[in-house]
C-alpha cells in the first residue's frame, strides 16, 4: 500500500500536523508492504520517496510556512508518485491538486480537517469573511471520498455544514518520548523557583486561538505560589506577570518532553481547540490537565485526568487550578498517563488508519458512511 500525504502545514516551527506526519512516516515506513510519501512546500523542488518538496514562496511573517500558488506542479508530483490513496491535510490550494491527481490516477482522496478554517478567518478578518470561509468548506469537503476530523466537535461541525462521509480520527502521541521518566528535579532551580512552587506549563504556538492572555490573567489571580512556563513561538514577551516565564521559541520533542514532565500540571486556555495534540503529550508525560469545558480539549480531559473550568474566564480557570491542587495531583497524572497508553499511542492510531485506507482502496468508491460516522 502506498499512501501519500500532501499539506502546506509543514514548517520548521509548525505544530500538530507536522508531528502527526513525522510519527506517521516513521511508523508506516517500518511496516512491510507499506510505503509512505509526504509532499510539502520547500524552497526548491527536491527530496526522496519519503519527504518530497515542491517549490513555493514563503509567507511573510509566517514562521517558515510557504504558500503554493499553482496546483499543477503538485498534481504532477502526486501523479509521478502514483500512490494508492492520497490524504490532503490543509484546506487551501493543495486539496484541489490532490483531488485532481486522485481523479487522474483513479485513487481515493481523503481530506483531514486539521484546522477550523472559518473560525480562524472570522477571528482575524471578521464575521463576513468567516461566513465566506464556511461556504468554501461546504464546497470543498464533499469532493473527498472520506473526510477525517480529529475530534467529535469538529465532526459535528462538518456534519452541520452538510459535509458527507465524515469520520472521527483522533490523533495520537509518542508515549516513549513523552514519559514521566523525563522529569528533571533541577528544573525549578533552573527557573529560580522555590521547590514548593506549583509549576504549570503550556506549550504551543502563541496563536489567538490558544488564548494566551487568559493564561496570563489567570496567573495574576493565582499569585506567587503558582508559576507558569509558556513555551512556543509567537508567545508575548511584554507585560508578563512576575510569576510567568516565557520561552518564545520552538523546542524539539526531547527538550519539550523534559519541560512537560518536570511541571506539576498542564494548563490550556483555548475554548475552540480542534484537537489539542499537546494535551495528549502532557498527559503522556504524567500531568493532569486544566482546561476549559469546551472544544476538543473537553473530549480529552475526561474525569480522572484533569479539571475543566466552566467558563473561559481567568477567575474560573484559577479556581480550577486551586481545586486541582486540593487533590492528589500525582495520582491524577498517573491516571492521565494510563489512559493515553491504553488508547492514544501512535501505533494503534495508524493501524486504525490503515484499515480505513484499505477499505477505501478495496471499494474503489466512497465508503458508505453516514455523516459524523464515529470511529469505535
Amino acid at each position: 500500500m502506498h499512501i501519500a500525504d500532501i499539506t502546506m502545514f509543514y514548517a520548521p516551527q509548525s505544530g500538530g500536523v507536522r508531528t502527526y506526519l513525522t510519527a506517521k512516516h516513521r511508523l508506516l515506513s517500518a511496516l512491510p508492504g507499506v510505503r509512505h510519501s509526504i509532499v510539502v512546500p520547500g524552497a526548491a523542488d527536491g527530496g526522496d520517496d519519503g519527504v518530497q518538496s515542491v517549490a513555493a514562496p514563503p509567507i511573510p511573517f509566517g514562521h517558515g510556512y510557504r504558500f503554493p500558488l499553482r496546483t499543477g506542479p503538485w498534481r504532477a508530483r502526486l501523479e509521478r508518485l502514483r500512490p494508492e490513496v492520497i490524504e490532503a491535510g490543509d484546506p487551501y490550494r493543495l486539496p484541489w491538486a490532490a483531488l485532481d491527481a486522485g481523479a487522474r490516477l483513479g485513487v481515493p482522496v481523503i481530506g483531514f480537517y486539521h484546522s477550523d478554517l472559518p473560525r480562524l478567518v472570522g477571528a482575524r478578518f471578521g464575521e463576513v469573511c468567516g461566513r465566506l470561509a464556511e461556504r468554501y468548506v461546504k464546497r470543498l469537503y464533499p469532493h473527498f471520498d472520506l473526510t477525517l476530523a480529529p475530534s467529535r466537535v469538529m465532526a459535528d461541525y462538518l456534519e452541520s455544514l452538510g459535509v458527507p462521509r465524515v469520520a472521527v480520527q483522533p490523533l495520537g502521541v509518542d508515549t516513549g518520548l513523552f514519559h514521566p521518566s523525563r522529569r528533571d528535579p533541577g528544573v525549578r532551580r533552573e527557573l529560580g523557583l522555590p521547590e514548593a512552587t506549583r509549576l504549570l506549563v503550556f506549550a504551543g504556538r502563541g496563536a489567538r486561538e490558544k488564548n494566551i492572555p487568559l493564561l496570563l490573567d489567570t496567573l495574576r489571580h493565582l499569585g506567587p505560589r503558582h508559576h507558569l512556563l509558556l513555551i512556543g513561538p509567537g508567545m508575548p514577551t511584554r507585560d508578563i506577570p512576575a510569576n510567568v516565564t516565557v520561552y518564545p521559541y520552538y523546542f524539539d520533542g526531547a527538550a519539550l518532553s523534559r519541560w512537560l514532565a518536570s511541571a506539576d500540571a498542564f494548563i490550556h486556555g483555548g475554548a475552540r481547540e480542534t484537537f489539542g495534540l499537546v494535551v495528549l503529550e502532557a498527559m503522556a508525560s504524567g500531568l493532569p490537565v486544566i482546561g476549559i469545558d469546551a472544544g476538543a480539549v473537553a473530549e480529552l480531559v475526561t474525569p480522572g485526568s484533569g479539571i475543566l473550568a466552566h467558563r473561559a474566564e481567568a477567575r474560573s480557570l484559577a479556581e480550577a487550578v486551586e481545586y486541582l491542587f486540593m487533590l492528589d495531583v500525582r495520582a491524577i497524572g498517573r491516571l492521565a498517563r494510563a489512559r493515553v497508553e491504553a488508547e492514544r499511542g501512535w501505533d494503534s492510531v495508524f493501524r486504525q488508519m490503515l484499515v480505513r485506507y484499505a477499505g477505501l482502496i478495496r471499494s474503489g468508491a466512497p465508503l458508505a458512511l453516514t455523516p459524523a460516522h464515529y470511529a469505535p
